[in-house]
């Protein structure tokens, strides 16, 4: 059963939750597998860990991945990027497999055709400054881009947190232009936040947008076993 590390941010998970659920080929209440959601929002802020000292979330992690175990988890997901900072810790600390959102944005990068070249991560500070995506994605000859204004970045994930999404959602494009304009023929949406501003789906960009959401949506899918009724 799926075990899902939640509440960075609140909304972030449910918006994970509803793609898990449309990327599961169902015809029926019973087809879906089942899943176990922790909305833990009292982990504390992953990018003030990263960057400025603040405190650490390992601890609030680790005891979320406890009450997952408990709840009979056998498999666990982390829809937050910049948490993905430590997933080797958590990964270390238990016997079940923690899917990484990075590794699932690379399938689909490999499965829309792409080599190696240019990647736009529109992201977190923390996930940019502590490497989530760079060694991982560079391991299939893909380079990281970060946008021109990070600081920019960072205030609209901060506005979709407080509510103000259609605000965000006009800086988040200004943004994956700017990345596209520099040769990016990819711009991964990573942090979770992002798409509930600035969908994969918006027609200005065509099939440029990836993200990583859906993607681990999608692995999380693929490592399910069929259920589906005869």
């Amino acid at each position: 059963m799926l075990g899902i590390l939640g509440g960075m941010g609140p909304m972030a998970t449910v918006d994970f939750m509803r793609k898990l659920v449309e990327a599961t080929p169902a015809g029926r209440d019973q087809d879906h597998p089942g899943a176990l959601v922790l909305q833990a929002s009292d982990i504390p802020d992953r990018t003030r860990a990263i960057l400025d000292g603040g405190p650490d979330p390992l601890p609030a992690m680790l005891a979320g991945l406890r009450r997952l175990e408990a709840a009979g988890a056998t498999r666990i997901a982390i829809p937050c990027n910049t948490a993905h900072h430590w997933h080797g810790a958590l990964q270390a600390r238990t016997a079940l497999p923690i899917l990484h959102i990075v590794d699932a944005v690379a399938g689909k990068l490999l499965d829309r055709g792409y080599r190696g070249g240019p990647i736009g991560v529109l992201a977190t500070t923390g996930t940019l400054q502590a490497g989530i995506y760079t060694g991982r994605l560079a391991r299939h000859g893909f380079t990281c881009v970060a946008p021109v204004d990070q600081a920019a970045v960072m205030r609209a994930i901060r506005l979709v947190k407080a509510g103000g999404v259609a605000e965000a959602g006009a800086t988040l494009r200004d943004q994956a232009r700017g990345l596209i304009a520099a040769g990016c023929r990819q711009v991964v949406l990573a942090c979770t936040e992002i798409p509930l501003a600035l969908p994969a789906s918006d027609e200005a960009f065509g099939v440029a947008l990836l993200d990583a959401t859906q993607a681990l949506a999608e692995a999380c899918v693929a490592g399910t076993p069929a259920r589906l009724a005869a």
